[in-house]
């Protein structure tokens, strides 16, 4: 296997086709991934500079991904983040970001990217 290159959350965001609500963080290099909609779980799990795909859309997964030093949340299955989740993530300045495909597709293609 050859070298992988650093995958930033600009770079990821741009390869999964996520949609942009609040786009902060792009420059962010990201040392993996959780994969979880169980916020306990993430807190305990959750690291810095990692990205969270959920499905979870309330402004609870702002305050988790800030607190574990998140760069990014992945909203997956089309779910959309409610307003006062948007307006935190903002302040918080946390990326937002929003996608079709299911959460099992996405990480999966976080891993064809290096992303481990």
């Amino acid at each position: 296997m050859g070298y992988l290159q650093p995958v930033t959350v600009g770079r990821a965001v741009e390869a999964l086709g996520l949609a942009a609500v609040v786009s902060a963080e792009l420059g962010g290099e990201i040392s993996g991934a959780q994969v979880s909609d169980l916020l306990s779980y993430v807190m305990a799990e959750g690291k810095r500079g990692q990205v969270w795909i959920t499905i979870q859309t309330h402004p609870n997964i702002v305050a988790v991904a800030g607190l574990a030093g998140m760069h990014a949340i992945f909203i997956a299955g089309g779910f959309e983040p409610e307003p006062e989740t948007v307006a935190r993530a903002e302040e918080e300045e946390i990326g937002l970001f929003i996608s079709a495909e299911t959460s099992y597709t996405l990480a999966g293609r976080l891993y064809e990217l290096g992303v481990r």
